[in-house]
């Protein structure tokens, strides 16, 4: 049996996968969805080291597949370097990717970086950036952008600002890129550059809100031993 991992991206939380787990499950699928939402000035490593605490509950007797969203691209691949022989492959969903030392800072444009470094400045004392509202997700439904705009929490600026940590291990594991049309940035490129199958999808960033049925689809198709 297949499990996944499934982990949130920033100022999302657990939540957001709540419209993929039923699909998954239906498919014989298990589902295990960590929250990072644990600390107010938390960084990337210690979101690194919960989805490795969550990867040690798994039991050995099945298929793992680590997915990873957005800014949780980075989070998985540090938590897979670490425990390699668990994960049988990494799934980016719009998902930000690079090389040992890379934060996502440094693969973000500078545009993007100088409004998350001003948002902080805005907000208390500087160590959380705001969340932009549902349309920068591409929520243009009412319904659903009133109750992500409920549900969206500030995201510690040292999940942004901090480099990850690869030993290598991780470049070893298959895995897949999903990247969503339009982009919004170059995703389907940071997937490639790390060696992984670029998939596109028709959907906004947030399509695991949006358009739950055919990313479920791909997921289920990513099983480690299609690719070993």
């Amino acid at each position: 049996m297949t499990t996944f991992v499934l982990v949130h991206g920033a100022w999302h939380g657990a939540w957001a996968w709540a419209r993929i787990v039923p699909l998954l499950h239906a498919a014989g699928a298990r589902t295990l969805v960590p929250d990072l939402n644990t600390a107010r000035d938390r960084g990337l490593h210690d979101d690194a080291a919960a989805v490795v605490a969550a990867l040690d509950t798994v039991r050995a007797d099945g298929e793992l597949v680590l997915v990873g969203h957005s800014y949780a691209g980075l989070v998985v691949r540090e938590a897979a370097d670490a425990r390699p022989a668990a994960v049988g492959h990494i799934v980016l969903v719009d998902g930000w990717a690079g090389p040992d030392g890379a934060g996502l800072f440094d693969l973000a444009p500078a545009a993007f970086v100088d409004a998350a470094r001003a948002a902080a400045g805005s907000l208390g004392d500087g160590r959380l950036v705001p969340a932009p509202p549902p349309a920068a997700f591409g929520i243009t439904d009412t319904a659903d952008a009133a109750a992500l705009t409920a549900r969206l929490l500030p995201q510690p600026l040292r999940t942004f600002t901090e480099p990850t940590r690869l030993g290598g291990a991780v470049d070893r594991i298959p895995g897949t890129a999903v990247h969503c049309r339009p982009p919004t940035y170059p995703f389907d490129r940071f997937g490639e550059a790390v060696g992984y199958r670029a998939h596109g999808l028709d959907g906004p960033h947030d399509v695991l809100l949006t358009d739950p049925e055919p990313l479920a689809r791909i997921l289920l198709h990513a099983r480690p031993s299609t690719d070993r």
